[in-house]
């Protein structure tokens, strides 16, 4: 039998929502998604936009259909509070742009080396390799992006995109290219094949296995759910994410061909926020999984973190 239906009382947090409805009426049974649709419905926002949480302790509220809203503890006349994330932008769309930027950056100074560094010569063996690698890598970004990734969340605050573009805009792009094509490069030299070829194959394996470690985690989610397996696999019972392993090896390989400090920089740069993440699922699965989760003592690289 159907539970009656519930009254909530909306107020607002933060910025103020026109048409905020002052109470909204859900059914107890139904998902959590409903408090969201009743709210948006009314204040005329997208779901995603919102943030609603439990006016008595401040537990955020998930958009769930799974999770009906008794579960959360809400009863008749409980408060929620709602805030205004401001406008929105789909993760989606954030990644494409993020790695736009080097697939754009990269041909311009390769190309445009007579204008940029004053130099008649034409781009060294080294800088064709270094130009391939870079332009391959994001381009399979791009494809993952549009074909392999599925999203836990919908969107980000549109404001973020910038932050998160300087990463790979200006490390990756802009300062990686600038020193790579310059005729003073040590790419512009001749190369060693011992540490180039090393460099080659680093960057291979680590891609296609990288690749790899990505389609087995797009098969762990159901199209259109955000429920979540336990990965197994390459990698998966060694280290908790190997997909940022594999980043790693990749880019290791992208710095024995180039030999920049740039290319160091970027890495460094990449390493930083890929381990703090890795802990962070470290614990999520532990939390999420219990005792079927085999727990990892490395994050990223064995016998080191």
């Amino acid at each position: 039998m159907a539970s009656s239906p519930i009254t909530l009382v909306v107020r607002p947090r933060g910025r103020p929502i026109r048409n905020l409805p002052e109470t909204i009426t859900v059914s107890p049974d139904a998902g959590t998604t409903e408090i969201f649709e009743k709210i948006a419905d009314a204040s005329q926002f997208s779901i995603h936009r919102l943030r609603v949480t439990k006016g008595s302790d401040g537990t955020p509220i998930p958009k769930s259909t799974e999770i009906p809203v008794h579960d959360t503890g809400l009863r008749n006349k409980s408060a929620v509070d709602v805030k205004d994330l401001g406008p929105q932008i789909g993760w989606q769309t954030v990644f494409l742009i993020e790695y736009l930027g080097p697939i754009l950056i990269h041909p311009l100074f390769y190309y445009g080396r007579s204008f940029i560094y004053g130099t008649s010569e034409p781009p060294s063996k080294l800088q064709t390799i270094s130009f391939i690698m870079f332009v391959l890598h994001f381009l399979k970004r791009e494809y993952e992006t549009l074909f392999v990734h599925r999203f836990s969340a919908a969107t980000m605050p549109f404001k973020n995109v910038f932050r998160n573009s300087a990463h790979y805009w200006l490390l990756s792009g802009l300062n990686s290219a600038f020193w790579i094509y310059s005729p003073n490069s040590p790419t512009a030299g001749p190369s060693n094949p011992l540490i180039t070829y090393t460099g080659i194959a680093l960057y291979v394996i680590g891609e296609l296995c990288n690749f790899s470690t990505h389609m087995t985690l797009r098969n762990l989610r159901r199209p259109g759910s955000t429920d979540r397996g336990i990965p197994k696999g390459l990698g998966f019972n060694i280290v908790t994410c190997p997909n940022y392993t594999f980043e790693i090896i990749s880019w290791v390989g992208v710095w024995l061909v180039t030999w920049s400090l740039s290319t160091a920089v970027f890495l460094v740069a990449a390493i930083a926020p890929m381990t703090a993440w890795a802990v962070k699922k470290e614990k999520r699965y532990r939390k999420e999984f219990g005792d079927k989760y085999k727990r990892k003592r490395f994050v990223i690289m064995p016998g080191i973190y």
